[in-house]
């Protein structure tokens, strides 16, 4: 699996690119026909390996949809991990700012 291609494409784009997961499937395991959640956990690794991180964090199986992948030490990624934290610690009861996520369930389910 050779996603180098989508960090240079992130680079590219300031450190955040808004792909679809069929792009995605096509550049990390060429002539696959589906896109399983065992791929996702895998292009999820390799994504991490090389400085990425996606939103949501928990990539989709449907090649229908789209993503956003972020340079994890652009400003953006930076600020994107210090909301996941937030998001965790609210999922496990503990937030310092326990209705942070009411108005934003959204952003919520995208970061854990």
């Amino acid at each position: 699996m050779d996603l180098t291609i989508i960090k240079h494409a992130v680079e590219v784009d300031d450190g955040a690119k808004r792909l679809s997961m069929r792009f995605l499937k096509e550049h990390a395991a060429e002539g696959r026909s589906r896109l399983s959640r065992e791929l996702c956990t895998q292009i999820s690794a390799e994504l991490n390996r090389l400085g990425l991180t996606t939103i949501p964090r928990t990539l989709p199986t449907s090649e229908n949809d789209f993503v956003w992948v972020i340079q994890k030490s652009s400003v953006l990624g930076e600020v994107t991990n210090v909301a996941a934290v937030f998001a965790n610690l609210d999922k496990l009861g503990q937030s310092p700012l326990p209705q942070l996520f009411d108005n934003y369930p959204n952003a919520k389910a995208a970061l854990i």
